[in-house]
Formats: C-alpha cells, structure tokens, sequence
C-alpha cells in the first residue's frame, strides 16, 4: 500500500515539476516573441516614414515644371518654333 502512494507521489510530483518548466518555457518563448514584435513593429514605423519621403520626393521630381526645367537644361529641349510645327489629320 505504501508502495502504491509512494509510486502516486513521484507520479505527482513529476507532472508539477513538468508544469513549472512548461510555464517557464512558455513565458520565456512569450517575452521573446514579444521582443520581436517591438522590432518589427519599430522597423515597420520606419519604412513608412521612409515611404512618406519617397513619395513626397516623387511627387517633387513629377511636377511638370520640374520635368520641363529639366529637359530644357539636360537634354537642351526647346519649344517647337511655330514655322516647325506640321498639323496631320486622316
């Protein structure tokens, strides 16, 4: 009988030791994923900030006055004199 209770007791004994180490485990693997998540969340808050210059500087180079300037100085584009202009119709 008393080999019985004994046997119980280790048995029991196991399963709270087991418990405790699965609880650490878990709170540990939690702290981590949570260190990870604040990473990515902080990389995530600086692409966007990166985003938000990368279209405002698009949306800079796209004007039509900046595209006209600089074809007029890179590339030596003028407008068209009137006597050089043809009309086409079909």
């Amino acid at each position: 009988m008393k080999a019985i209770q004994a046997l119980i007791t280790l048995v029991l004994l196991a399963a709270v030791i087991g418990s405790a180490i699965s609880l650490v485990w878990a709170r540990n693997e939690s702290r981590t994923l949570f260190v990870q998540l604040t990473a990515l969340q902080n990389q995530r808050d600086a692409m966007n900030i990166e985003y938000g210059r990368l279209e405002l500087e698009q949306a800079t180079f796209a004007e039509p006055r900046r595209i006209d300037e600089e074809a007029r100085q890179q590339l030596g584009m003028v407008d068209p004199r009137p006597q050089d202009i043809r009309l086409l119709r079909q």
